[in-house]
């Protein structure tokens, strides 16, 4: 039995679940994409909070946990600002 092929952004996704940052260039070079940040769009879009960091090296991206605003910000955008008033 043959073994299933695994996709490139399985394979992505696994690489960021070690919690390690990951340069542009290592998923330029080692997954052979043509454009990194669509794959990083993609798996932000899945759910995934990727943060990007950029220096005078490079582009960096690494997997973290979301802070308070970001999620207060989904929250106001999925059920509106809910204003309470005693």
């Amino acid at each position: 039995m043959a073994k299933a092929k695994t996709s490139k952004t399985t394979k992505v996704r696994n690489l960021f679940s070690t919690g390690n940052s990951v340069t542009w260039k290592t998923l330029r070079s080692k997954f052979d994409l043509r454009s990194p940040a669509s794959m990083v769009g993609k798996l932000r879009n899945e759910g995934m909070m990727i943060y990007e960091n950029r220096t005078s090296a490079g582009v960096s991206y690494r997997v973290g946990s979301p802070s308070k605003a970001v999620i207060a910000a989904g929250q106001a955008a999925l059920f509106g600002a809910q204003g309470y008033s005693a």
